[in-house]
């Protein structure tokens, strides 16, 4: 009997390093559809004894769910992948040391590296830069302005309260950079702009860290990654992963949110709008735009890098479907103070039960809990409380208006008119699970919503990855 035909398909993988999850698909290089997807939740998140209002994660534990991800496609697939993209969460910064960083053993699904001699992940939702720090930084030459929970100002924080702990590391980069250095078996850390951008101290006109200003204030400029274009290729597999060969194509780690954007943006005229653990709603800007001079960090709206040299206007919102998640924690925690144990999970699905059963509301939520990065000292509200709009599916459906009321707040209406936006499309894990999150989009924004399949991080650095080839 002769031996069956060998398949003469090529894929890339994407892989996305997500806040809460890590997702992986394998795209098909001639058709460019999505042939086969895996996607398990981290749960790294740690507690911080150190600082109240330090968000970390543990990288170990991401990495795990990396593995799991892989494990779960198929080995003859893997062994035809041809290139691999990877993106992730943005802002945030670890560190490692260029001798270790990981260690790489053998196991029934392949060569696989566990993290050695690393830091924990500081996120981009880490709060311990406050107000009163962030204004004692020096200003950046650079159009965006500097947050807590962003790179840069992390270790500048380090640096003044923690000096010894940075002593221990001689790398930095954000979580994807970190993967992108282990496949490739790299000595240092390159960076896009779409993540320097993230961390501050970044001026994308010229692709140049701000070393002169940084240098001056007592930041470690030793541990600023080298940056590279976005689209360029970091370098290739050191070692066979996961079945995927050795010598295998790696492109530099790109942002999540450009990502993501590339996924659905099929015109120029589309905006889109990404609800996962945070939110945001963008548009393209015209290819001649130059983002301005210097930061103004009252505006809600910033300007992100893109590809080819072109930027985004973004409203970028700490408070998105992670609103949703404080809410069914809030109010599982109540029910085991009551004696009652019920899965957040149930939670969730009675909660869009019953906001479906209640189409609108007059109890008004402006759900701030987190402040935002352009006025860092709002808080949530609830207002026009009355005995007949007490119920969940008011609640529910309240808080899931505050989301997008809150995004149409930064990022108006009208503007994206003015901008000659012509439709919405949809994104995010949030809005993909939530039917009342989709329902209120429209109500809130006067344009057509479209609501894509496989739009995500992880299909969006494949497909832009696979265009390149």
């Amino acid at each position: 009997m002769a031996a069956p035909p060998v398949s003469s398909a090529k894929f890339v993988l994407g892989v996305d390093i997500g806040t809460t999850s890590i997702k992986v698909v394998l795209l098909d290089s001639q058709s460019k559809n999505v042939v086969d997807s895996s996607s398990f939740p981290t749960n790294s998140v740690l507690n911080n004894d150190i600082h109240e209002h330090a968000k970390e994660q543990d990288p170990a534990r991401i990495i795990a769910a990396l593995d799991q991800c892989m494990d779960a496609l198929p080995t003859e697939k893997l062994h035809n992948v041809k290139c691999i993209g990877v993106s992730g969460q943005m802002h945030g910064v670890i560190f490692w040391k260029s001798t270790t960083g990981c260690e790489w053993s053998t196991s029934n699904a392949g060569h696989t590296f566990r993290p050695q001699d690393v830091s924990q992940l500081i996120t981009w939702q880490d709060g311990r830069c406050d107000t009163d720090f962030l204004s004692s930084l020096p200003k950046p030459e650079s159009h965006l302005s500097v947050a807590t929970g962003f790179g840069c100002a992390s270790i500048f924080w380090y640096s003044r309260h923690r000096p010894e702990f940075l002593t221990e590391f001689n790398i930095a980069g954000t979580i994807q950079d970190y993967v992108v250095s282990m496949l490739c078996g790299l000595g240092g850390c390159v960076m896009t702009a779409q993540n320097a951008a993230s961390w501050g101290y970044f001026n994308s006109t010229c692709s140049q860290w701000n070393t002169d200003v940084l240098k001056g204030a007592g930041f470690p400029i030793h541990l600023l990654p080298v940056p590279v274009q976005s689209g360029s290729k970091a370098g290739k597999t050191c070692s066979e992963w996961h079945g995927i060969p050795a010598s295998t194509p790696v492109g530099a780690a790109l942002g999540d949110f450009q990502c993501s954007v590339y996924s659905c943006m099929a015109d120029r005229t589309d905006a889109v709008l990404n609800i996962s653990t945070s939110a945001q709603l963008t548009f393209a800007m015209p290819a001649d735009f130059s983002p301005p001079g210097e930061p103004d960090p009252l505006s809600p709206i910033a300007y992100f890098p893109y590809f080819g040299n072109s930027y985004l206007a973004v409203a970028a919102a700490l408070n998105g479907g992670n609103i949703m998640a404080t809410f069914v924690g809030m109010l599982t925690d109540w029910m085991k103070e009551l004696g009652l144990e019920v899965s957040e999970a149930h939670v969730y699905s009675k909660l869009i039960q019953c906001a479906l059963s209640q189409p609108s509301t007059d109890l008004h939520v402006t759900p701030t809990l987190l402040g935002e990065r352009h006025d860092p000292t709002c808080l949530g509200l609830v207002s026009h409380i009355s005995p007949t709009n007490l119920s969940l599916g008011h609640v529910t459906r309240a808080i899931c208006r505050g989301i997008l009321a809150n995004l149409a707040t930064m990022m108006p209406p009208h503007t994206l008119l003015a901008a000659g936006v012509k439709r919405i499309m949809g994104s995010g894990s949030a809005l993909t699970r939530n039917e009342i999150l989709r329902q209120e989009v429209v109500r809130t924004f006067p344009l057509p919503v479209v609501c894509g399949k496989d739009v995500d991080s992880a299909v969006g650095v494949a497909m832009f990855f696979s265009d390149k080839l």
